[in-house]
């Protein structure tokens, strides 16, 4: 989900949508109303793929409890972030995805729905990357940090940077030069030498006790959850529903970095709560995107 023009920003609503910036504990923070706007776009409008109204996002935001002062200024935010794009028709505003916004949130969809639905065997290689940023440049130290953690890499050690996956090192390389800093950073690709525990250097990269927590967590509030309600209320029951669920799941490709079983001394949860994940937004879908028609519709009229 990686960025180009006003998009390229943390502090830019897509990247937190697909690329959920700003620090692993921040991400398990209370939900914005920008957030809930971009995973809004992402499962609906991004699939229609025509103009949206004013009155649809603003309605869509209050079945999700935003109030429509909050919804407003999310869309405003939005806009001048530059992921989307207003249009008047009369004294009406609808809102268009621009293409930044578009590739992004395809991107970021894409790692959503793969996310943990299959585990490659391991070839034992590690990507080791060392960057070196000043501490006056907090900016810049927080997009690596932030674009590193989304790309799965974990921080052993000040400055140093690791994922046991080289598939992942043409995207490090591209975050390496989109930020600019190639000349204080060197990276390799190989199997670990017979020094120090990689058990010691998973423990000390990534939190994966809280990372398991979460993911029981998300099985225990969404296994075997059912859509009360019909006719219209089902509907938008069903709407709510998804969008929660796929707001609960989005996290976990930016919280857990998908190790291998060979470095994991636990049966990990994750497969378990992606299939969870898969059906639950199966058996909603269909309603809920029936409900964003209805949106859609009574806007036009």
């Amino acid at each position: 989900m990686q960025t180009e023009g006003a998009v390229a920003g943390t502090g830019s609503p897509i990247a937190q949508a697909a690329d959920p910036t700003g620090s692993r504990r921040r991400e398990t923070g209370a939900t914005s109303a920008r957030s809930l706007l971009l995973t809004v776009l992402g499962e609906f409008a991004r699939l229609r793929g025509v103009p949206i109204w004013t009155a649809t996002l603003v309605s869509a935001l209050g079945a999700l409890g935003v109030e429509e002062k909050a919804a407003r200024q999310a869309l405003a935010r939005t806009a001048a972030e530059g992921v989307l794009e207003a249009g008047r028709v009369g004294r009406r505003t609808r809102w268009t995805l621009s293409a930044p916004g578009e590739r992004l949130l395809a991107d970021g969809a894409g790692r959503i729905y793969g996310f943990m639905r299959e585990q490659p065997r391991w070839d034992g290689r590690w990507i080791v990357l060392a960057v070196t940023v000043p501490e006056t440049r907090r900016q810049l130290r927080h997009r690596l940090r932030t674009r590193l953690m989304w790309a799965g890499l974990g921080s052993p050690a000040p400055g140093l940077w690791v994922v046991p996956d080289p598939s992942r090192l043409d995207e490090v390389v591209g975050i390496v030069e989109d930020l600019g800093i190639g000349d204080s950073a060197m990276c390799w690709v190989g199997p670990v030498a017979p020094v120090g525990d990689p058990a010691a250097i998973v423990r000390a990269a990534w939190p994966l006790a809280d990372v398991e927590a979460a993911y029981h967590e998300f099985v225990a509030r969404f296994s075997g959850r059912s859509v009360a309600g019909r006719g219209l209320a089902g509907l938008q029951a069903a709407f709510v529903a998804q969008v929660e669920l796929v707001q609960a799941w989005r996290r976990f490709p930016f919280l857990d970095p998908a190790l291998p079983a060979e470095l994991l001394d636990r049966d990990w949860p994750g497969p378990r709560a992606a299939a969870v994940f898969l059906r639950q937004h199966q058996a909603w879908h269909r309603r809920a995107q029936a409900h964003w028609q209805r949106l859609c519709g009574d806007a036009e009229g």
